[in-house]
């Protein structure tokens, strides 16, 4: 398991993860942030880039805020790999 914070930016035109020079991640949703709908398509899109079911994902912090705090099912070196194709 790995826990990971973002910095989550909803009502994008549309869905993206960036990576930073320095690892921090920042994750544009289309979704807008009203009654949780965009903290339920985070988890949604999150499934769908990583191939983790969703019911795997936690968010364990930041349901009210932008820094969310997100528990995936995956060591730290198929983690790396997978964000190696959103680093700029």
């Amino acid at each position: 398991m790995i826990r990971i914070i973002v910095s989550v930016k909803p009502n994008a035109s549309r869905d993206e993860i960036q990576v930073d020079a320095e690892g921090n991640i920042s994750i544009k949703i289309k979704e807008a942030p009203i009654d949780g709908a965009a903290n339920m398509y985070l988890l949604k899109f999150l499934s769908k880039e990583f191939g983790i079911p969703k019911s795997h994902i936690t968010l364990e912090k930041g349901t009210n805020s932008r820094i969310k705090k997100i528990m995936l099912p995956l060591d730290q070196l198929t983690f790396d790999k997978l964000l190696s194709k959103y680093k700029k």
